[in-house]
């Protein structure tokens, strides 16, 4: 049984690197191996940027590794945006854009009130 505390920003960064994951592996059916590789590692870097906050050793080291993550969401948004308007895929991904648009506001948000605290 799982006895962590909800984690809002945790949670929603985990299930948007479960469908990174799964456009990548569509991404490479359809033989777009350089994007798929891409979004990828922003995509799923978010969330791993997120875990290691978790576990951070000052405030700063919190913020740094919170911004790490804001960074990479508008990197993941820039390749879902270049693949949904190149057309080099069937997937349609205004769903995964409006998840990773709520992920960089929460991210930002959480930075600016981290910093003001500081």
């Amino acid at each position: 049984m799982n006895n962590e505390k909800p984690n809002i920003i945790r949670d929603k960064s985990f299930q948007f690197a479960l469908k990174i994951i799964e456009l990548s592996q569509s991404l490479k059916e359809e033989r777009n191996y350089e994007i798929a590789n891409q979004i990828i590692r922003s995509g799923t870097s978010i969330g791993a940027n997120v875990e290691e906050a978790q576990a951070a050793q000052s405030k700063k080291d919190f913020i740094s590794k919170i911004s790490i993550s804001s960074k990479e969401a508008r990197e993941t948004k820039y390749w879902l945006r270049l693949i949904n308007e190149s057309k080099i895929s069937n997937n349609k991904l205004d769903d995964l854009i409006k998840e990773c648009d709520d992920l960089i506001n929460i991210l930002t948000k959480i930075v600016k009130t981290s910093v003001e605290t500081i």
